[in-house]
């Protein structure tokens, strides 16, 4: 089974966000064990449906990525893709100065902290300037978000990011045209894995917050496993439909 891991903090404060620096250590036990290839997600798109892989998603570029999850999975020999919020960089994740309810203040990773993290084999892509929901944008304002945070980007690191990440895994079909315009991949957060190849502008991901019990990997690809999945992803289906 192929699929994407979304974390955003590694961290003690038990948000939804978070996991903690005890769980992430056993989920780096599994993935450098072999179970499962861990590659990046143009790798993972690539691979034959059969495959056991997953690639390793960051949204939000928090500091604890540099400070919890990079250590871990340097040591492991593996790495992952961080989605930067460009106008946030060096700050905090107050998007346009609100804090989200039942998110924890957190600080973002510097141009020099995310320099040192695609130096040593990360990814970098984007997850806007302002962290919007897009859907909600004018044209003018959508085009800038996504214009805006690639050009940042590459001006901060020196590389053009190819892969965006939906803020909110909000999406309708107008803001989801522009981004296909613009980036050869886009990550949602529908909680699926995927079998065949997806639309590379609505890839699917699997929130690993769900996966807090490092033991829940055991299964993986299993038919139960699956069901899992398939269970959760129904309920967060209906929870979106009813605000």
């Amino acid at each position: 089974m192929r699929a994407i891991l979304t974390y955003h903090a590694i961290d003690r404060s038990g948000s939804v966000i978070s996991v903690s620096p005890e769980a992430f250590a056993s989920h780096v036990a599994w993935l450098a064990s072999g179970r499962v290839r861990v590659v990046s997600i143009a790798e993972l798109l690539a691979l034959p449906e059969d495959c056991d892989a997953v690639a390793l998603t960051f949204d939000d570029a928090l500091a604890s990525v540099a400070s919890e999850a990079a250590p871990l999975l340097a040591d492991a020999g593996l790495h992952g893709t961080v989605f930067v919020v460009t106008d946030h960089v060096g700050g905090d994740n107050r998007w346009r100065g609100v804090t989200d309810p039942g998110i924890p203040v957190a600080a973002v990773l510097d141009w020099d902290a995310l320099g040192r993290l695609v130096e040593s084999g990360w990814s970098a892509g984007s997850h806007t300037r302002t962290h919007p929901h897009l859907p909600e944008c004018s044209d003018a304002a959508l085009a800038d978000e996504l214009d805006g945070s690639a050009e940042a980007i590459a001006a901060g690191l020196g590389v053009t990011p190819d892969i965006f990440a939906y803020p909110y895994g909000d999406s309708d079909p107008r803001s989801t045209a522009a981004v296909a315009t613009r980036y050869a991949a886009a990550c949602t957060t529908d909680y699926l894995p995927f079998d065949a190849t997806p639309d590379p502008a609505m890839i699917p991901r699997l929130d690993a917050w769900y996966f807090r019990d490092g033991s829940a990997f055991r299964d993986w690809g299993s038919r139960r496993f699956r069901r899992g999945i398939a269970w959760r992803h129904a309920l967060r289906r209906v929870r979106r439909m009813i605000g």
